[in-house]
């Protein structure tokens, strides 16, 4: 079988089985969430940009991959669907880079943190185990997830790739 890269854009989401891998680029405030199932080697992944779907404006047609309290959940019911098992589900992120340092740094201008802290309470919520993260900081990834070996491939500019 040919090994296909699924790639996810910002505020979109996605689910491979082994042995296509999954990708995201431009994770800067926002943060990659990957969750998977090893042994049925299906995995998917959420480019969050925003942590509470309370944020959005208007009454429009909602994005639920945009947002950490529903891009979870979602993504949840996804890898269910495809045939994942609820229990054996766990989770690696990376990203929520405080990409821009303010001169008068208010909670609204954390948002990478607030993704963070958001992401993490959500998984919590759902009984998702989180594995392994690379957060936080002040660069941009770019993460590469292959569900035959469950690692996750992290680049950012400027320093060594990481394997979580």
């Amino acid at each position: 079988m040919i090994e296909t890269v699924v790639r996810v854009g910002i505020a979109d989401m996605d689910v491979v089985k082994a042995p296509n891998s999954i990708r995201t680029a431009g994770l800067g405030s926002c943060v990659g969430v990957v969750i998977y199932d090893q042994h049925s080697q299906i995995a998917g992944l959420a480019h969050i940009m925003l942590p509470d779907s309370s944020l959005a404006k208007g009454r429009q047609q909602l994005n639920v991959a945009k947002f950490a309290d529903t891009a979870i959940k979602k993504l949840v019911t996804d890898l269910l669907t495809r045939g994942a098992i609820r229990n054996q589900l766990k989770a690696k992120i990376a990203g929520g880079a405080q990409m821009f340092q303010f001169a008068k740094q208010t909670e609204q201008m954390r948002i990478g943190p607030r993704n963070v802290e958001a992401v993490k309470r959500e998984l919590k919520n759902l009984s998702i185990p989180l594995i392994g993260e690379d957060t936080g900081g002040n660069s941009g990834r770019t993460i590469e997830f292959v569900p035959d070996s469950s690692i996750l491939y992290i680049r950012k500019a400027y320093h060594e790739a990481l394997e979580i």
